[in-house]
């Protein structure tokens, strides 16, 4: 009896000991797989405040973060009275995520009509815009302002040469309570001259406000006389290029005599190949000596200048 009572109590310790090694093998094998990486999303809207509705479920209000969403397709709302709920189906990857609306106002109610049903009317965005300076020289900033109704802000695009081709965004304006907005432009020194287009819509791209402007300076002036030596009483050719997008130049002749102060011959067109010329008729009395030819772009952001010298009448 004794014996049997031992083997016994050896096989139950057997027992135990495979069944705590198996429960360390299968915990340890538990903690090895790695877990499902989930999603983090971010929240905004404009305006902002709105519920945010995911899968049906209310998550606060924007702007917003929840972390721990299931990757996949899931519903997201937003709700803000006064305005049209924003519905989407969203796909959410693994890592962070940024999810914004642009809420509409929900359409006016009128009155009856003739047949005595419901008019309904809706509220269409309305904007002005105008701009602070034209032309606009390089290095200088730029307002840009106006009015705004039935719109949460005015996004701003501009469009022109070089790296604003195809159109870049500045910002978003939010009007104030009685609907003005504006904003300050400062693109500094790497701009190029020419014709810009500045647009202002509403957040829903229903109404826009387009204005034209010039931005001039950077480029360079030249000037080359016809000749290096003339005599009095002949006519000399000026002649250069000026590419700072300006519409004009202005000469100055300085010299010997009266002309050491410097006296302002004109002002010149350029034309659309940048290209300008002006005939300048030496008078007979003129001193005789070395002259400069200065010639700086309108509103003289940039000049250039040669030098000749006048003679005695042959």
């Amino acid at each position: 009896m004794t014996v049997i009572v031992r083997v016994m109590r050896e096989t139950c310790v057997r027992c135990f000991v495979v069944l705590l090694a198996a429960s360390c093998i299968f915990l340890a094998g538990c903690t090895s797989v790695p877990g499902i990486e989930t999603g983090t999303l971010q929240f905004s809207s404009s305006p902002a405040g709105a519920e945010i509705y995911l899968d049906g479920e209310y998550r606060g209000t924007t702007p917003a973060t929840l972390a721990g969403v299931a990757p996949g397709s899931h519903t997201l709302e937003y709700r803000y009275p006064g305005y049209a709920s924003w519905t989407d189906t969203v796909n959410v990857p693994a890592g962070t995520s940024q999810f914004y609306a642009a809420l509409r106002l929900e359409p006016a109610t009128g009155g009856e009509d003739k047949n005595g049903g419901s008019t309904v009317t809706e509220d269409r965005p309305e904007i002005t815009l105008k701009v602070s300076k034209d032309p606009m020289i390089i290095g200088e900033s730029m307002v840009f302002s106006g009015t705004a109704t039935n719109t949460v802000t005015v996004f701003l695009t501009l469009y022109g040469p070089g790296s604003y081709s195809k159109g870049v965004g500045l910002t978003r304006s939010r009007p104030s309570t009685l609907g003005l907005w504006s904003y300050t432009w400062m693109p500094g020194t790497k701009i190029q001259s020419g014709t810009y287009t500045i647009k202002a819509s509403d957040d829903w791209n229903i109404t826009s406000a387009l204005v034209n402007f010039n931005v001039i300076g950077g480029g360079v002036v030249t000037v080359v006389p016809s000749r290096y030596a003339a005599s009095k009483g002949s006519t000399i050719t000026f002649s250069g290029r000026c590419t700072s997008g300006t519409d004009n130049v202005r000469l100055v002749l300085l010299g010997p005599g009266r002309f050491s102060g410097g006296i302002e011959l004109g002002m010149v067109p350029v034309l659309e190949n940048d290209t300008w010329s002006f005939r300048y008729l030496l008078e007979p009395t003129m001193p005789t000596g070395t002259y400069t030819i200065t010639v700086y772009d309108v509103p003289k952001t940039t000049s250039g200048s040669s030098q000749f010298t006048v003679g005695y009448t042959s």
